[in-house]
């Protein structure tokens, strides 16, 4: 059977996830990547937002999972 046009593309919400919120609250890292979240809203670099985030949800905080 041949393949036509039309192909099957994975949905994406089209509501972006909230902004996460560090593990630790007493981590200096996430508190330091915090604070250069606020600053790329408060300059509207939106790039630099997404970064944190990226960051954020990353920061191993011990775990072991690299």
């Amino acid at each position: 059977m041949a393949r036509g046009l039309w192909q099957r593309v994975e949905q994406r919400d089209p509501f972006p996830s909230p902004d996460p919120e560090p593990e630790d609250s007493g981590c200096d890292v996430c508190t330091a990547l915090l604070a250069q979240r606020t600053e790329c809203y408060r300059l509207r670099d939106l790039s630099g937002v997404v970064d944190c985030n990226v960051e954020i949800r990353q920061h191993p905080h011990g775990r072991d999972d690299r």
